[in-house]
């Protein structure tokens, strides 16, 4: 202070300005801009705008900083963990009182007071375990600066983390249209019940890294959620503050401040009176159709619920719908529709073990599926019959998810895509059609709040459940049981010659194959087969006609038909469907009969070669073999622009794959054309 005073005299003396004393803020830089003393998310909530973005040295000091930001997060993760299982600790004791004759709160009031904590604690603790994984390679307990000097590097990845967090922030929408509710009830119980007043005014929870006890209030613990999720966007911002813009977390963490600042925009809206979507540009965003799909993500299968809005697809997971769970949404992605690009193929050829479990699961249905309906037939409404339809309901959900399907592959103009695979290539021309559509109107895509439009899925969607059979009414009369057998004659309208075939698809359970396809047509503008094609049916109601090209992926028309188990019964019913411009003759028939168990081990597909021709024209019921019939039209359509047809043979590893698709059966959807180096 004596050398302070020194220099104020001295500038006096010299007739300077003296400036005003500031406060010390040496050293600031080194600390987080978002974290208090006790290590919360924000400083005190008086501050009225983000923080600048610094200026540093060097690449290192960004990152630096970075790690100290996420290790002040980590901090503040456990802390709150620790009052959420605080808040949480007297839930059992109280929902077990509420049975007896001296209840401390009542069953509902259990219900409203702890409403979606568990939830949060659930998804808190999974980011607070997955981040400090992230972490492990730093040591938090050493000084960073050393560590720096010893080369650790701090090339964290945690963009994935936090965008997975605040997809999920939909549980805080619950909670926060839940707590006023739940401070009413612990306000009045509180003074009313001197039981409840203990409990209310001494809840203890370990905080801060020394393990202290920390003494709150129920209210007090009640409201750190609400203050917890408001904080959202600051800490955010703060960690993309220090993140530097090459880094590969920079892009994520912008759309999860996207995603936490839509979240927090429409936290006040009154979604109860919310009756539509409304684009901010005063457009509406109308819902055109939605469905079960299943996404594939990191490797792994999963049911999903896709809506098609007007500008956008929208991919969200099902949740609740159990005693006391609402059921709600949670954002997984959306792709805008301008611009989207589609292509769909046939799921390839499947493992061997995977084969086998289909045909075990197969099999587990078929069984099931016969003690329900003695169940049915009986009356019995028992339990046992309970059981054996969610049995039921659960094999139909595996084989919905692992069953060989067709992909259809989404791809937006920013290079991220998306898989989807469909059980019936009718569905996934249904869904082409309709994006297409909405491409060629041309709406402008305005960012949605995804969050707020996930809530509002609940209320809009069409579909309500996914499509298992088991869910449907089991009207027997009106559904087939034995076999489905359909002639496919002949096809007309075609603008110009090509070879085609006809796909024919079933509903019902899939305990057998409910899929098959003719061979290719001759290049003709009226394609003839006379090939029939039988499928055993269990609880089938509908037939779908699909029209396929050989060298493009190109449905030239679908139609569905109604199957009518008695005008079909035991005799051909001859009829032309409408597929557009394609019209299609075919014939039907149907045998009812009690059908056999499914095999446990898969069937092998018979193969093509090395096995006599007239053997393959059987096992295909024609004449003449496809393949013959495709190496003929391969050497008229394309033999004079081949040099040495005849004489110059063609690459092994193509021979292999035409060999594999012909014996494979992929045929129908590869010509020898569009194989890879294809050569006859």
């Amino acid at each position: 202070m004596e050398l302070y005073s020194e220099a104020l005299q001295y500038l006096t003396h010299q007739g300077l300005p003296e400036e005003e004393e500031v406060e010390d803020v040496v050293g600031s830089d080194m600390f987080p801009d978002v974290f208090s003393k006790e290590s919360d998310w924000i400083p005190n909530s008086d501050v009225p705008r983000l923080p600048d973005t610094p200026t540093y040295r060097s690449t290192e000091d960004m990152l630096l900083k970075r790690l100290l930001v996420l290790r002040e997060i980590l901090i503040s993760e456990e802390t709150y963990l620790s009052e959420l299982e605080t808040l949480l600790t007297p839930m059992k004791a109280l929902r077990a009182s509420a049975g007896t004759s001296q209840p401390v709160l009542s069953i509902e009031q259990v219900q409203t007071v702890f409403y979606q904590l568990p939830e949060l604690r659930d998804l808190h603790r999974e980011f607070h375990s997955s981040l400090k994984a992230k972490l492990q390679a730093v040591d938090l307990d050493q000084d960073v600066s050393v560590q720096m000097q010893q080369n650790t590097d701090f090339q964290v990845s945690v963009g994935d983390l936090f965008l997975k967090f605040v997809s999920q922030l939909g549980f805080y929408r619950g909670f926060i249209d839940n707590y006023e509710s739940a401070v009413q009830i612990v306000r009045r119980c509180t003074l009313s019940n001197p039981r409840f007043r203990i409990l209310a005014e001494s809840m203890m929870s370990t905080k801060g890294p020394d393990s202290s006890r920390t003494k709150y209030t129920f209210e007090a613990l009640l409201y750190k959620p609400l203050d917890r999720v408001t904080k959202t966007t600051l800490v955010l911002h703060d960690l993309l503050k220090h993140t530097p813009d090459d880094h590969h977390d920079s892009t994520l963490l912008q759309e999860a401040l996207r995603l936490s600042s839509s979240f927090l925009s429409g936290v006040n809206e009154d979604s109860q009176h919310k009756t539509a979507v409304t684009l901010s540009r005063g457009e509406r965003r109308q819902l055109v159709r939605d469905g079960f799909v299943v996404d594939v993500y990191e490797g792994g299968r999963n049911l999903r619920h896709l809506f098609l809005y007007t500008d956008l697809l929208l991919c969200v997971k099902l949740k609740g719908g159990t005693v006391g769970k609402p059921v709600h949404y949670r954002f997984c992605w959306y792709m805008p529709l301008a611009g989207i690009k589609m292509h769909w193929a046939v799921e390839q050829e499947t493992s061997a073990e995977l084969q086998l479990k289909i045909s075990n699961m197969r099999a587990k249905m078929f069984h099931c599926r016969r003690d329900f309906q003695e169940y049915l037939s009986k009356g019995s409404l028992s339990r046992a019959a309970d059981r054996c339809r969610r049995k039921l309901e659960a094999c139909e959900l595996w084989l919905l998810t692992h069953s060989p399907s067709f992909i259809l592959e989404l791809q937006s103009t920013n290079s991220k895509s998306h898989t989807i695979h469909l059980p019936s290539l009718y569905e996934l021309e249904e869904w082409r059609e309709a994006i297409n559509k909405l491409k060629a109107e041309g709406l402008e895509t305005v960012p949605p709040d995804l969050l707020s439009l996930a809530n509002s899925c609940v209320k809009l969607r069409m579909t309500q459940q996914p499509p298992l059979c088991c869910l449907q009414p089991d009207n027997v009369g009106n559904s087939m049981c034995g076999s489905l057998c359909v002639v496919v004659h002949s096809a007309c309208g075609l603008q110009q010659p090509a070879s085609i075939y006809v796909c024919i698809e079933v509903d019902g359970f899939e305990i057998f194959d409910r899929k098959a396809k003719t061979c290719l047509s001759s290049y003709s503008l009226t394609p003839h087969w006379d090939q029939e094609l039988v499928l055993k049916v269990d609880g089938a109601r509908h037939l779908r006609l699909l029209c396929l090209s050989q060298s493009e992926e190109d449905i030239m028309g679908k139609a569905t038909l109604k199957l009518d188990p008695v005008d079909m019964l035991k005799k051909w019913k001859k009829m032309t469907l409408n597929l557009g411009l394609i019209e299609v003759t075919i014939s039907i028939k149907y045998n009812p009969h009690p059908l056999d168990p499914p095999s446990f081990t898969p069937l092998q597909q018979k193969p093509v070669f090395c096995v006599l021709i007239g053997d393959v024209a059987s096992q295909e019921g024609v004449l003449v073999p496809h393949i013959v019939r495709s190496c003929v039209e391969e050497v008229e359509r394309r033999g004079m622009e081949e040099e040495g047809i005849y004489r110059i043979s063609g690459a092994s590893s193509a021979i292999q794959a035409l060999k594999h698709a012909f014996d494979t059966r992929l045929f129908g959807i590869y010509s020898i054309s569009t194989m890879p180096n294809a050569s006859v």
